[in-house]
């Protein structure tokens, strides 16, 4: 109906276009008035006239001072003929310049026909215009059920990935050959009664590269990728999410052999019966039809389910079980020579100086994903070609660490000369505090500029990969976060609400060695409350209480012991170390950010360092 109606004004619009276009036609043809035969003869007579010109019956007279006048003659006799009848002498006549126009039949008959026709026509395109737009609402509702699914072809030059463009995630790739082997060579499997697996499920954090992954198991067998989100099979209308399965697996089965890949399964793959709708739940029908589709298929079908998800816990256990996604496959983030191998990827096409380290950026790039590394390498680029420069040097790549990992600078943020002061006494008592612990993370840069929602950050960062942590790391961590707010306590004996995200911080994490990681002397190796998926008109998550009032009271004691300990352990050191505080603090007043090499120095001239342990 909307498109209906722009239609009609469109179509209004135009004849009122054409009625003026018309109008102002006709304007012009009525300018020059009209006269008789006589009253022409006259003028003739009395030497007025200069020029006349005759097309058809119609006369377009001049007169002698620049007048036009517009008459008619009789169509059977020539303008001569009349002028002798009417007794004008051949003088006169001769003194009179008469042109003979003939007019193209196209002109007249168009002159003719098209006045009458053309609104015809309008009301033709009007009805044609308004069948075709119900025709095609008539042809979306019938391929509303059909899946929407993008098509990769293997021949796609531009779309196609290889294995050769995915850096890191060995032990993904070596699980996945398989895959791409049964894909070219089916026989090899099935003449020995091997049954390749229908579904392979990767699993891992956002940014790790399923879907890229995904990708490059069809490039490498060669075959069509049909990609789908998951939450683009659930509609408004019950029964639409089934029917675009059926269609998606129908397409892959002609196009076998073939990968289907379900991105963000968990969509709707989640926990069946958990929602007040039951079995007539469109996502749980949509689920079903999943699950009847890969038991359907036969081996000679050749064709692959692969599906991607970041939250496999809340996945219905119908899927996991052999002879669906019985082949799980994890992708974790990347350690440092991954990370290296996927810069270098990102910087292949980018045009980077000579002198650029790779490894260096690797090193300071710990827990950063694929894609983490992908848009660091994009911010990079992005500076270099704001400041109008043609290469990519070292001190780019390290500002866009900090961009990705805070945001981007706010040099508008201007401090008060007495907020810049405790900004600047925050920051180095966290920094000075976690180069005086030995577990603490090395500190690789201190400043008091804005960026992102922080006014301003100490930088650590781990000096190596880190899959383990011990009770004295997370304790001198702890330390560290509060070291900050004993700075503001020691220096001006007052606390203002710059500490509030690190008391959070540092309540979290205390929080967890209690509940989580079971480092709590008192409370022991318990893991108390239990995260739970409670569903009520929509999704909300809870922490299960599975503890009595006693033991939450002893939780509480613990979390206040392990802040209490760790704030009196930054307090002593802020203490000890006042003069080396009051040195960063100055030094951050005056140049506002401290690298590590300057950090390094004033530590050493007071006879510390950044000592590590294991």
């Amino acid at each position: 109906m909307k498109m209906i109606s722009r239609n009609v004004i469109i179509a209004f619009l135009v004849l009122m276009l054409l009625a003026a276009a018309f109008s102002l036609i006709s304007d012009g043809l009525k300018q020059s008035p009209q006269i008789s035969l006589t009253e022409l003869v006259q003028k003739i007579n009395a030497g007025e006239v200069s020029r006349i010109k005759v097309s058809t019956d119609d006369l377009d007279v001049t007169l002698k001072n620049g007048e036009t006048l517009m008459s008619k003659k009789e169509p059977q006799a020539t303008l001569i003929q009349i002028l002798e009848n009417y007794g004008v002498s051949k003088e006169a006549r001769d003194n009179v310049v008469i042109e003979v126009e003939n007019p193209s039949g196209f002109a007249f008959w168009a002159g003719a026909i098209l006045p009458f026709l053309l609104p015809f026509l309008l009301i033709v395109l009007f009805f044609w215009l308004a069948a075709r737009q119900v025709q095609r609402a008539n042809v979306q509702a019938f391929t509303f059920g059909q899946s929407r699914a993008r098509v990769i072809q293997p021949d796609s030059k531009k779309e196609r990935v290889t294995f050769k463009e995915v850096a890191g995630v060995k032990e993904a790739k070596e699980e996945l050959h398989e895959i791409v082997d049964f894909l070219k060579n089916p026989a090899k499997f099935l003449e020995i009664g091997a049954r390749i697996p229908k579904g392979v499920l990767l699993m891992g954090a956002p940014g790790t590269g399923k879907t890229l992954l995904a990708r490059a198991v069809a490039g490498e067998a060669g075959v069509p990728f049909f990609h789908i989100s998951g939450s683009e099979f659930v509609e408004m209308f019950v029964g639409v999410g089934a029917s675009r399965v059926r269609d998606l697996f129908k397409m892959a089965k002609r196009a076998a052999p073939a990968i289907v890949f379900i991105d963000e399964i968990d969509a709707v793959g989640r926990h069946r019966g958990a929602g007040l709708g039951g079995g007539h739940d469109e996502r749980e029908q949509t689920l079903n039809q999943i699950l009847v589709e890969m038991d359907g298929f036969e081996p000679h079908e050749s064709v692959i389910v692969m599906a991607a998800t970041n939250r496999p816990d809340v996945l219905d256990p119908a899927l996991l079980r052999p002879g669906r996604f019985d082949r799980r496959v994890i992708l974790d983030l990347p350690d440092i020579n991954d990370r290296e191998s996927i810069l270098k990827i990102h910087a292949a096409k980018k045009p980077i100086d000579k002198n650029v380290n790779m490894r260096t950026v690797a090193e300071r790039t710990p827990g950063f994903s694929g894609a983490d590394l992908a848009n660091l390498m994009n911010e990079a680029a992005i500076v270099v070609a704001r400041e109008n420069r043609k290469t990519i040097e070292q001190l780019d790549l390290v500002r866009s660490i900090e961009k990705v990992l805070l945001g981007p600078e706010r040099k508008s943020h201007i401090l008060s000369p007495k907020e810049k002061e405790i900004s600047a006494y925050h920051e180095a008592g966290h920094a000075l505090v976690a180069a005086v612990l030995p577990t603490s993370d090395p500190v690789h840069k201190i400043t008091i500029v804005s960026r992102g929602r922080a006014a301003g950050y100490t930088l650590k960062l781990p000096s190596e990969d880190r899959h383990l942590y011990s009770r004295k790391n997370f304790l001198d961590e702890l330390a560290s976060a509060l070291g900050g707010y004993a700075s503001e306590k020691v220096v001006f004996g007052e606390l203002t609400t710059g500490s509030s995200d690190d008391i959070k911080k540092a309540t979290a994490l205390a929080r967890d060695l209690v509940t989580r990681y079971g480092m709590s002397e008192k409370i022991g190796p318990i893991t108390l409350g239990e995260r739970d998926e409670l569903i009520f008109l929509g999704k909300e998550l809870g922490m299960e209480k599975n503890y009595s009032e006693a033991v939450a009271q002893e939780v509480d004691s613990e979390i206040k012991n392990f802040i209490t300990n760790s704030f009196v352990t930054a307090e002593k050191i802020i203490k000890k170390y006042r003069k080396v505080l009051d040195t960063l603090a100055k030094r951050l007043i005056e140049n506002e950010t401290i690298e590590r090499e300057e950090f390094e120095s004033i530590l050493g001239s007071f006879g510390l360092s950044q000592v590590r342990t294991a």
